[in-house]
């Protein structure tokens, strides 16, 4: 296993529809092998395959509940389906967000509270998961990097233009920019 470079806001893989996998094979089990080094040296609750510079339609995920229970797996080829969103503002305290390809930051965005993911495990069983709260979150955030969005791009307005603001700071929105988990001094 290695640890890949996380692409960064502004790379063009983050920013195009991720292509579905046609089969599974040694080099898709070897790149989520890699996927889980990575997320849990940056480390991360999630991690899709665009993320590392891989244009493929795959995420992991890995939380720990507040019962200290486990809950760790990797999708391929997701589909999602959630319920209507709550109107409102979202709440900063429980409803804010980070990105391992936005490093260091958080902001707050209303998601979903109930989700559905169908998909394909790595041994070609079907995957089908049902979640809501924080869990939730997590699916919906990884499953839009697959069509390209980051959660920066759903923000409102004057939060929008403090990420711009961050990103030229630090030199981001750009190809080819990246961090390497374990090596990088970035607060992910």
């Amino acid at each position: 296993m290695a640890v890949l470079p996380i692409r960064i806001m502004g790379d063009p893989v983050l920013h195009s529809p991720a292509s579905r996998v046609d089969e599974i094979t040694d080099e898709v089990r070897a790149l989520v092998d890699d996927m889980f080094e990575t997320m849990d040296t940056a480390p991360g609750v999630g991690l899709a395959a665009p993320q590392v510079g891989v244009p493929l339609r795959i995420y992991v995920y890995a939380y720990v509940d507040d019962e200290d229970r486990p809950w760790r797996g990797a999708i391929v080829n997701p589909e999602l389906w959630m319920r209507p969103l709550e109107p409102g503002d979202p709440d900063p305290d429980e409803e804010a967000e980070g990105c391992l390809s936005f490093p260091g930051e958080r902001f707050p965005l209303r998601r979903s509270d109930e989700v559905l993911v169908t998909g394909t495990g790595l041994d070609g069983e079907k995957v089908r998961i049902q979640v809501s709260g924080w869990r939730a979150r997590i699916m919906q955030h990884e499953f839009d990097h697959l069509d390209g969005i980051l959660y920066v791009d759903r923000l409102g307005d004057g939060d929008w233009k403090t990420v711009q603001k961050i990103a030229r700071k630090r030199g981001w929105g750009r190809p080819g920019a990246a961090w390497l988990p374990g090596v990088d001094d970035l607060d992910a």
